[in-house]
């Protein structure tokens, strides 16, 4: 049996828009979260000693939770069909996988990239047992391809605290194909880094993320956008270096308004926000002007809310939340996490 844990990362300049198979059409940087995580297990025997039947391409079950869900077998196999070059064995073999998260299915947490980062990391352990030989870089690497084929934002939570992927002029080995950790120096004050997501909506998401994309082909401000997304690259790596938590801010909370900008200007047009997300938008802002404590924002593609923050910052805000934002989530619910600093 062979297990892996994948986290959650959140994009603070996001992946907005695809080319080619799972390609990013502008570069990204994420943080890599602590305790929002997927372990996934697998094990696997040979097809010949089972009575499966020829016409299957690919033999699997898939348990979550503890509990078989045939549902999602149409994303894997449609994995596996797109990572077949790569891992040539998956026909060969029935694979038994199983599955869960750290947080509630029903948290509103995308749990994509972590799972599908997870379940690449397993079957490239996997590979390694058949004698496939990879260097501890490659690895990761063949890794993070493998989950961006899977999910594209799955490619970030492989490996890594801070993760880049695409490319981009001012960072060395970044990359269209994979992830990389961040290779350029970053201040100590974004050491742990703090992150408290806020559940405004635990309901599905309005709008899956491949029709998201999708909706940036013929976009009127997709190329601009592109552009601002390799900018706001150049701002952020000028923040990590320096620790200026003001531009910093600003490029997140830019970057996150941008994001759902592209939504609502498209065709057809998507409103994802919520009432008590702009609520909550607003209550940040106030709390950072009163206190001058740079705590900001930062969304997915959804409507709940990440709150980032510095470690040293964390109790004060923490009791912030509690008394004032926590009313605006469902059922009062969030969770805390941090930026991993041991990925």
């Amino acid at each position: 049996m062979i297990s892996f844990k994948a986290p959650s990362n959140i994009a603070l300049v996001k992946y907005w828009g695809k080319k080619g198979e799972q390609l990013p059409a502008n570069p990204s940087v994420s943080f890599t979260l602590t305790h929002c995580y997927t372990e996934t297990s697998v094990a696997y025997q040979q097809r010949s000693s089972l009575a499966i039947p020829p016409t299957e391409k690919f033999s699997f079950t898939f348990n979550f939770e503890g509990e078989a869900k045939p549902s999602f077998h149409p994303k894997i196999n449609t994995f596996f069909q797109r990572i077949l070059p790569y891992l040539p064995f998956l026909t060969d073999y029935h694979f038994t996988i199983n599955s869960h998260n750290s947080f509630p299915h029903s948290s509103g947490i995308a749990s994509s990239a972590s799972a599908m980062a997870a379940l690449s990391l397993c079957l490239m352990q996997v590979a390694q047992e058949l004698g496939m030989n990879f260097t501890q870089d490659q690895f990761w690497q063949q890794a993070s391809l493998l989950a961006r084929l899977g999910s594209g934002s799955a490619c970030r939570s492989t490996h890594g605290s801070i993760v880049v992927w695409g490319q981009h002029a001012s960072i060395p080995h970044s990359t269209d194909q994979y992830g990389i950790p961040y290779p350029l120096p970053v201040h100590p004050i974004f050491d742990q880094y703090q992150d408290t997501i806020l559940l405004i909506d635990k309901g599905q998401k309005q709008v899956s993320s491949t029709l998201g994309h999708n909706l940036m082909h013929g976009h009127p401000f997709a190329q601009a956008r592109f552009a601002q997304a390799h900018q706001n690259t150049d701002k952020l790596i000028q923040c990590f270096a320096t620790g200026d938590l003001e531009t910093f801010i600003q490029v997140v909370e830019s970057e996150a308004l941008t994001l759902h900008a592209m939504m609502q200007t498209s065709i057809p047009y998507f409103i994802l926000m919520r009432p008590n997300t702009l609520e909550v938008i607003q209550h940040v802002w106030q709390y950072r002007k009163s206190t001058s404590i740079p705590l900001c924002f930062t969304l997915d593609a959804g409507a709940n809310v990440h709150l980032l923050y510095p470690k040293k910052y964390k109790e004060e805000v923490q009791k912030y939340i509690q008394d004032v934002l926590a009313p605006y989530c469902e059922g009062k619910h969030y969770i805390h996490d941090c930026l991993n600093t041991n990925p």
